[in-house]
This record gives structure tokens, sequence and C-alpha cells, in this order.
């Protein structure tokens, strides 16, 4: 992923208030490692229940406001991340809504989908197993994720922008 600078992140969103920009949090920008990443995810610190994913969508940042269940699941119950598909406890993914970009957004219609409750896809599908006869090339089972990962959050995210 190309790196975002703090404008280019503010700008970026489709679905938030001015309100909302202008009290977002971000993270420290200057930890980032921006290559191991396909998107940019975080929660606020502020508002805990927000969170929010920016990527680069044909050339241009494009920006989402999540809002994260208040229901979290039973212990002993498992859940897979929409975008990594990546098994985890249930607590470990939560329940996000996005509210669509422009006049459907404010008249309350969301889209919604199972991610993991960080938001830390990016780390988790770069977790491979030793190098094997079942797998000889590490680097080629993350590309296929990256891949898959990147087209899923694509998908979500035209969901997000369409009209209702």
């Amino acid at each position: 992923m190309q790196p975002l600078t703090e404008a280019e992140i503010r700008g970026s969103f489709t679905n938030i208030s001015e309100h909302d920009l202008e009290r977002m949090t971000l993270p420290g920008l200057h930890e980032i490692v921006w290559e191991d990443r396909e998107f940019l995810g975080w929660r606020d610190a502020h508002a805990i229940h927000r969170g929010y994913i920016v990527y680069w969508r044909d050339g241009v940042p494009v920006g989402i406001m999540l809002k994260a269940a208040g229901a979290r699941s039973r212990p002993g119950i498992s859940a897979m991340c929409t975008f990594c598909r990546t098994p985890l406890p249930g607590g470990q993914v939560t329940l996000f809504s996005a509210p669509r970009a422009g006049q459907a957004g404010f008249e309350g219609s969301t889209v919604g989908t199972y991610i993991c409750s960080d938001l830390g896809c990016s780390a988790l599908i770069r977790i491979v197993p030793p190098k094997s006869e079942l797998q000889p090339d590490p680097d080629s089972v993350i590309a296929l994720r990256a891949e898959g990962l990147s087209s899923r959050l694509d998908s979500f995210t035209r969901s997000v922008l369409r009209a209702s």
C-alpha cells in the first residue's frame, strides 16, 4: 500500500459527517509499515465503537467509517472475518456496519459485515505455515491472500458507495 498523509486520510471519507470527521482520531502514521498493508484500518481511541478503513482504489484514497455492534459473541464461539477469511475466537471478530454514502446513509441505510475487531487483517494474512511440500512458496500464499482480501474489501466498499 502507498503511504497516506493525514490530509489524504481525512479527505477520503465518503460516509461520515463533518462533525464526526473533525473528531476522528488518527493512528500514528509514522509507525505504519505501509508495504505490509492492503488497507489502513484502526479503531478510534475516543469513540470505542467506531472504526475506520482507508485504502487506495483506482489511484484515489477511499475511506469508510465503521460502527461496531455492541454485542459480543459468547465465549467458546468461533467466527471468521469476511475480509481476511481468518477463523478466530468470536471475541476477536466484530459485526461492523457502515453507513452508506450520501443521503441514504444519513437516512439510516447501512451495510454490515464481520471483520477482525482490531481491523488487523493485513497482519493475519501474512502468517503462513512453514515451507513444505504442500505449500512450497510462502510468498505466493501471502500474495493470494492479499489479492482475496483486497477483492472482498473492494466489494464491501462498492456496497457502501452504492445508493440503496
